[in-house]
């Protein structure tokens, strides 16, 4: 195919519809014409997806292939974080190629797809293959992968934002530059709706090195979007609580007035909770589904069958249906609770009307009044078209192990030729000699601890530099356990007689240690061991330390926080705010200080005969969690007799029988030198963080022909491991791994540790005879047990009233 004008079949289809093609989407196509990759940037309804299939779709055109015929075997991988995007791209693409008569057979292939077809797909490819990254990992680990893919023209990412900075990104990393080495040929397109940064997603993307035969494509923005926070008709924004119950009549009303609601919620719990409710104001009997990721694959494709065919009034759903894709009819989108991000957000929003010239209507529902302000910096953030997101890290050092074993499964390897490989992605430029050789030699034998065992010696190194399986059943045995997402466990809070109480996420658990103390089942409980998958405690009169945790929890971004601390520095702007905000803001100015930026505002005031401080961050639940376990350590040090902490998004609350007369101490950035150290090394932290890198890295087996593991035996294996390791080879390279991600993805190190090094220069510590109102928020969650996120119960709203009335009233 030569020149760049579009084929004229592509151009009479547009043209039938009564549509053109656009701008961007002719950009892309010249930049594959140009022989170059490229990274496109464009609002939800852009056509950003027939934007990346144009050149293959050309490819197919009869007046480009003439004679010759069209191309045979695999032509186009797509990847995308979703299954339910991977069939509903395969659903929009069919429609352009079975109007224009193209010659293109398209499916799809994940976790789902059928044995059968997957054996078939690898000797007779598709044209175009829909797939995930691990699908694609699986894949390019048979020895015919070759042969699959020498031919490949074209890979399209989809969503790219929403996996390349973590490790399924790191992972397609690797696989793209397996892809380039087997078809050096093939063209890579990127496509995302959010991204904050395009330059780095288009480093991401490029083979290294290699940056300027890859395009950046801008569209032209669309419609802006048209967002506004619902509050409540009769009463007060609350103080507390996350699931909005509140707005269930409301949101109700706006379902029978619309003709399709796409609702989104944070938790898998919050779907559920929100879903029931919402079936029980539900007189019409309206359709209205559940969506997300514990449901079963039948249950899935049922309602997402329903939704695409227009049988739904109403749908709720978690992150597992928020990227990408495209139902037309939904008319409005809600988010229950806090947004976190503003472009998750403009994610989500996207999901409505899904055409670029008409603005997407959504409905912002805050749970709580801090959740008001953040609903507020983050519809600001959208209408000022600013975006946010994750920063890029090195890769993960077990990611790269498991890609290791694939290529070995795949054939031999020379080790000088594999390292040049992977140092061609952005994700792993920076690994060394050194490290390599660490890589290789864990894959080898399991590392110098684990060598003498025959079950970790799966690869073997020829004279001539060469690495090879040494059996063949290696292989089998990684395709079995390969991937990159690990399933989070339940652990069984029990008394030492066996007795249980029930069970709790194992985040949560993971922060425990011995002698902690927590709520749970309306008890006081010590813990006296967490082993396998048993939380063992006894009950206690002991404070409950821990007083209330939560399930999985999507972080506050950094731009998002700053956002909300700009808002309660901006007194003029509090006008538009609601009567009872605004009057919360003003008591708070009045009888202490707002936390503005620049400023780390700590107060400290008695409440029944306890001292109380709570500290406004507003760096996440995570760093907070983190930050109030090693502050009630420090001050247990100290005499200040700590009796618990509670955390949210903003702020952290802390109360002792004694007063802090001075928190600059407690903040210091030794902290976590020392005591994030300790923690880490007693709590279930580390251990949990192993398990998941020896899982990733292939050295635990989930499952086994025919069986699949518990999660209480891999755990079991897996602390064995760990106990060896951490006393024969500390330096191992699963436990350099499992380090990095306690200290940055469970804990939030890295935010924490910006706090600490701000906390001496910019804390502000004011000593008040009574709670704030702008404590009230956090000190009403103080000894709530929330086994689960759920609506505010009667205790609770009793509770912030009584609070409210003491912070709120005149001097």
């Amino acid at each position: 195919m030569t020149g760049s004008a579009v084929p004229k079949e592509i151009e009479d289809w547009f043209a039938g519809r009564g549509w053109t093609i656009r701008q961007h989407q002719r950009d892309m196509f010249a930049a594959s014409q140009a022989g170059k990759h490229a990274m496109l940037v464009a609002d939800t309804g852009a056509g950003k997806t027939l934007a990346g299939f144009l050149p293959t779709l050309a490819d197919f055109c009869p007046s480009q292939f003439g004679e010759v015929g069209p191309p045979d075997g695999l032509h186009t991988l797509y990847v995308s974080p979703l299954k339910a995007l991977a069939h509903d791209v395969q659903r929009n693409l069919i429609t352009p190629v079975e109007e224009m008569g193209l010659p293109i057979r398209i499916e799809t292939r994940s976790g789902d797809t059928p044995s059968d077809r997957k054996k078939r797909q690898r000797s007779k490819p598709p044209h175009i293959l829909l797939t995930t990254p691990e699908s694609l990992s699986l894949l390019l680990s048979y020895p015919d992968s070759f042969l699959m893919f020498s031919g490949l023209k074209r890979i399209v990412v989809d969503e790219v934002h929403a996996f390349a900075t973590g490790k399924r990104g790191d992972l397609l990393a690797l696989s793209l530059s397996r892809l380039q080495a087997i078809a050096p040929a093939m063209q890579r397109a990127a496509l995302s709706a959010t991204v904050a940064e395009p330059a780095s997603f288009q480093q991401w993307l490029a083979p290294w090195g290699d940056l300027d035969q890859t395009a950046l494509v801008i569209a032209e923005a669309g419609a802006d979007p048209e967002v506004e926070i619902l509050l409540p008709t009769e009463e007060r924004v609350p103080w507390g609580g996350h699931a909005a119950t509140w707005a269930i009549p409301q949101l109700y009303e706006q379902i029978k007035a619309n003709k399709v609601t796409l609702i989104f919620v944070n938790t898998r719990f919050l779907a559920e909770y929100t879903f029931q409710n919402l079936w029980d104001v539900n007189e019409d009997k309206l359709p209205i589904g559940i969506h997300h990721g514990s449901l079963s694959r039948e249950a899935r494709r049922k309602v997402e069958g329903a939704m695409a065919r227009g049988e739904l009034r109403a749908l709720v759903a978690t992150a597992s249906l928020d990227l990408g894709v495209d139902w037309g009819d939904v008319d409005c989108v809600v988010q229950m609770g806090a947004p976190k991000g503003s472009s998750r957000l403009l994610q989500r929003v996207g999901r409505a009307n899904h055409q670029l010239e008409n603005p997407s209507r959504a409905l912002l529902v805050p749970g709580n009044r801090f959740e008001f302000l953040e609903a507020t910096a983050a519809k600001d953030a959208v209408d000022e078209g600013q975006r946010d997101g994750e920063d890029f890290r090195d890769g993960g050092l077990d990611v790269l192990a498991q890609h290791v074993m694939a290529c070995a499964c795949a054939g031999s390897f020379h080790e000088v030729e594999l390292m040049a490989e992977v140092r061609s992605s952005l994700s792993y430029a920076w690994i060394d000699n050194d490290i390599w050789d660490r890589v290789l030699s864990f894959v080898a034998n399991g590392g110098y601890a684990l060598r003498a065992y025959d079950r970790f010696k799966r690869i073997v190194r020829l004279k001539d530099g060469t690495w090879r399986l040494t059996h063949p059943e290696h292989a089998a045995r990684h395709r079995l356990n390969a991937g990159i997402i690990i399933d989070s466990e339940m652990l069984t809070v029990r008394f030492k007689n066996g007795r249980s109480l029930g069970r709790v996420d194992e985040g949560f658990a993971a922060s425990l240690s011995a002698g902690d103390t927590f709520a749970f089942a309306g008890t006081c409980l010590e813990v006296l061991q967490i082993k396998d998958m048993d939380v063992t405690v006894r009950a206690t009169s002991k404070s409950a330390l821990i007083p209330s945790y939560g399930g999985a929890r999507m972080p506050l971004t950094t731009h998002l926080a700053a956002r909300v601390r700009a808002l309660l520095d901006d007194r003029a702007g509090w006008g538009r705010f609601p009567d009872d905000v605004r009057e919360w803001l003003e008591a708070q100015d009045h009888r202490s200080v707002m936390p503005a930026p620049g400023k780390l505002l700590v107060e400290s005031f008695p409440h029944h005969k306890r001292y109380y401080s709570v500290y406004y961050t507003f760096e996440g639940w995570n760093a907070n969690q983190s930050l109030g376990m090693l502050i009630t350590r420090r001050m247990e040090e100290r005499g200040l007799q700590p009796g618990g902490f509670v955390a949210n998004d903003y702020s952290l609350g802390v109360w002792g029988l004694k007063p802090i007369a001075d928190p600059v101490p407690l903040l210091s950035p030794d902290i976590l030198a020392d005591e994030f150290v300790d923690w880490v090394q007693d709590s279930h932290l580390l251990r949990r963080a192993f398990r998941e890198v020896a899982v990733i890295s292939g050295l635990i087996e989930r499952q086994q022909p025919g069986k699949r593991k518990s999660g209480k035996q891999v755990t079991f294996s897996t602390d064995l491991i760990y106990e060896v390791l951490r006393k024969h080879e500390p330096d191992h390279l699963l436990l350099e791994a499992a380090w990095a991600d306690a200290r940055a993805r469970l804990t939030d190190v890295g935010r924490l540790a910006d706090l600490l090094d701000r906390a001496a220069g910019e804390l502000v510590h004011l000593e008040l005879d009574r709670v704030s109102p702008l404590a009230v928020p956090t000190m009403v969650m103080m000894g709530q047990e929330r086994v689960s996120q759920g609506s505010v119960d009667d205790e609770l709203l009793l509770e912030a009233e009584g609070l409210a009335g003491l912070a709120m009233s005149p001097d």
